[in-house]
């Protein structure tokens, strides 16, 4: 029975991955997802023969590696001849002919030319069993454990009758969207930034700490395939209804009309137009098209040139980028308090955009461009989304410019600023600054976090401005009247508003952490701390201990949690919107369970990874404890346990082994 469940919790978890990461259509709430998974993780736990190989459990991140395996590919993954003109793809056709020594016209298969980091899937017998990377083409390096996170890529493939050897090749990337939203992480906490998607999605995959790529936004899309075992293809399109039929994501499935097949040089010349027209409106990063024979039998007779297939050609599209002049460089003030220098320009168009600003990062950045205002500058869109300066025009600088320092005092309230050490970041510390007000709010009412829909950034400005608004609570005092006295605020405008407030008073604790904009605290995190603490009272007694048994949590995010629930006015804050009427729900746990009443302390190493034990034990009804006390009912001892032994004896603490507290359970 038991393994009967497991299957269909893989498959119905898998179908959900599907839904939510490849089509962004999810059918069930995050809640409802959660305890799916909750009652997987439980099943494989109890159970630890189960086939955990296609499970989505294995999503979550691996232990860091010391470093990446080099593996060879057992066909090479080829690289492409470029051009930058639609002109090369007559020639490239013209080629075609001339080896095969034909006037008959050519079908070519044309895609989109992702700009991210190519990457060799392997199934055996359908599941994944192995990733690796282009590397040279001959040698690429294994990063298995870093892929497995991305929630698009079928662990097993959707097939009863599932090939030997299936080699799939596709690009991994990161959509525009999540680029914007992972770059404003970077800068918040003092981390460089990427500088293209691209970039970031290389750098994501080659971190040896898998829990990075599980925390980072991933996607990918197949193309093309390598050796296979089993399977027969006549055309390249086929190919990809095959992938479409078996769950590997293809970019046909986010937009059938980005694939075509040209019945000749003249349609594939068309696709390249088109695809240039579409490149601004697509979610992610192209830098050109590929064009490929559409037969395989084609390709075969038409071979290879050194490590490029004659069969293919990229046509790549011009780099969109303009001139124009910096008219000033302002600091902006974000919400943990980072200073953000922001070049604005004249306005100028870049690729159907009109661009009026760029962020400067950091003060390392100015100096490594030398930026000044007044400098004429060559402009584009990092990623066709983010405008950035790639490079000043000093032969046009005018005499007088002078190097741009970032100021030593907050422009918002003047409070002296700080750099810590190892940070890129210049920070204001003073937690009553206006601008950093006006940006926690923002976050604090967010979709993702409290959720006042109808609250927003140019209200909460004006509410800041008016001094309406000073706290979090405030919010929450707000009055019908309050809001009338505002600019462009209306009698049903105002109930809105109010209404949006009142009903976001029933929250999750972990949306609630979330919205506190705790420094380094995002979603996962938020929700990994309400699962271990329970309570919002629970979180605020939170010490060093207790904070590094929550799973992801290290020095130096205890630290900063620390800081902030140890901060007497906004412990109180918290304590104040408890009192205006907000209920945090707490975290749904597995009903009372076995082990209710009963706490527990891990030493030593376990079958199972620590968190996974601390989970089993709190899904089960037990309560994780910090250290060996006279509290204490139970030490669950590995291998090369410490000094909690001997101390537990002292206190009369009853040890078990794993196997034993497993056993608690059944």
């Amino acid at each position: 029975m038991s393994k009967k469940r497991h299957e269909e919790l893989k498959k119905i978890i898998s179908e959900h991955d599907y839904n939510y990461h490849m089509l962004d259509r999810p059918t069930i709430s995050d809640q409802e997802y959660d305890l799916l998974f909750e009652e997987l993780l439980r099943l494989e736990l109890r159970e630890p023969d189960l086939d955990k190989s296609d499970s989505p459990s294995q999503r979550v991140g691996a232990a860091p590696l010391v470093f990446f395996e080099k593996v060879s590919h057992r066909r090479p993954m080829l690289s492409l001849s470029n051009s930058y003109s639609p002109v090369d793809i007559v020639s490239f056709d013209e080629r075609v002919k001339k080896i095969l020594n034909s006037t008959d016209e050519i079908e070519y298969f044309a895609e989109p030319k992702f700009d991210g980091l190519s990457i060799e899937l392997i199934y055996e017998n359908g599941i994944l069993t192995r990733a690796l990377t282009r590397g040279d083409g001959s040698l690429g390096e294994d990063v298995t454990q870093n892929v497995k996170t991305i929630k698009s890529i079928p662990l097993k493939l959707k097939t009863p009758s599932p090939p030997r050897l299936l080699e799939v090749r596709g690009e991994i990337l990161i959509f525009k969207k999540d680029f914007e939203k992972l770059n404003s992480q970077q800068q918040e906490n003092g981390q460089q930034t990427f500088a293209n998607p691209r970039n970031a999605a290389a750098g994501t995959i080659r971190q040896l700490d898998s829990k990075i790529a599980s925390s980072r936004p991933l996607k990918f899309f197949a193309y093309a395939i390598g050796e296979t075992e089993g399977l027969v293809f006549e055309k390249q399109d086929q190919l990809g209804e095959y992938f479409s039929n078996v769950g590997i994501p293809t970019v046909s499935l986010l937009h059938p009309g980005l694939v075509r097949v040209c019945k000749n040089a003249s349609e594939a010349v068309s696709y390249y137009h088109f695809i240039e027209t579409e490149r601004p409106r697509l979610p992610f990063d192209i830098d050109g098209i590929v064009i490929k024979a559409n037969s395989f039998r084609l390709q075969d007779d038409l071979g290879l040139v050194a490590r490029s297939p004659r069969w293919a050609t990229a046509a790549k599209f011009k780099p969109q980028q303009a001139e124009t002049t910096i008219e000033n460089i302002v600091v902006q003030v974000g919400r943990t308090g980072a200073l953000t220098p922001v070049a604005i320009m004249s306005p100028v168009k870049v690729g159907g955009v009109t661009i009026t600003n760029a962020t400067l990062h950091n003060q390392e950045e100015i100096d490594r461009k030398d930026v000044r205002i007044g400098d004429s500058v060559i402009v584009q869109r990092a990623g066709d989304v983010i405008p950035e300066i790639v490079q000043v025009i000093l032969q046009k600088r005018p005499k007088s410019t002078q190097p741009f320092v970032i100021p030593s005092h907050c422009p918002s309230c003047l409070t002296a600023v700080q750099k810590l050490e190892g940070e890129v970041i210049t920070r204001c510390t003073n937690p009553l600054c206006q601008a950093i007000l006006k940006e926690s709010l923002k976050h604090f009412v967010s979709r993702r976090a409290m959720n006042l829909d109808k609250v927003g950034d140019r209200l909460i400005e004006s509410l800041v401005d008016k001094k309406l608004v000073t706290k979090f609570s405030d919010l929450y005092r707000l009055s019908k009247q309050d809001l009338l006295t505002l600019d462009r605020q209306g009698d049903k405008s105002a109930e809105n508003v109010i209404k949006s407030i009142h009903s976001s008073k029933k929250t999750s604790l972990a949306r609630f952490i979330f919205a506190l904009g705790i420094r380094f605290v995002g979603e996962q995190t938020a929700k990994h701390l309400a699962d271990h603490f329970g309570t919002i009272e629970n979180f605020l007694d939170a010490t060093e201990e207790s904070l590094l048994l929550v799973p992801e949590i290290g020095n130096k995010v205890a630290q900063a949690i620390l800081a902030w629930i140890s901060n007497p006015k906004l412990a109180n804050e918290v304590r104040a919107l408890i009192s205006l009427g907000l209920e945090i729900a707490a975290p749904q746990r597995a009903a009372v369970g076995e082990l209710a009443g009963k706490s527990f302390l891990i030493t030593g190493t376990l079958e199972v990874k620590r968190d996974a034990a601390k989970d089993f034990i709190e899904k089960n009804g037990g309560k994780i404890l910090g250290s060996v006390s006279s509290k204490l009912n139970y030490l669950v001892v590995g291998e090369d346990p410490g000094s909690k032994v001997e101390k537990a004896e002292s206190l009369g603490v009853k040890i078990i082994s794993w196997e034993e507290l497993i056993k608690m359970t059944k």
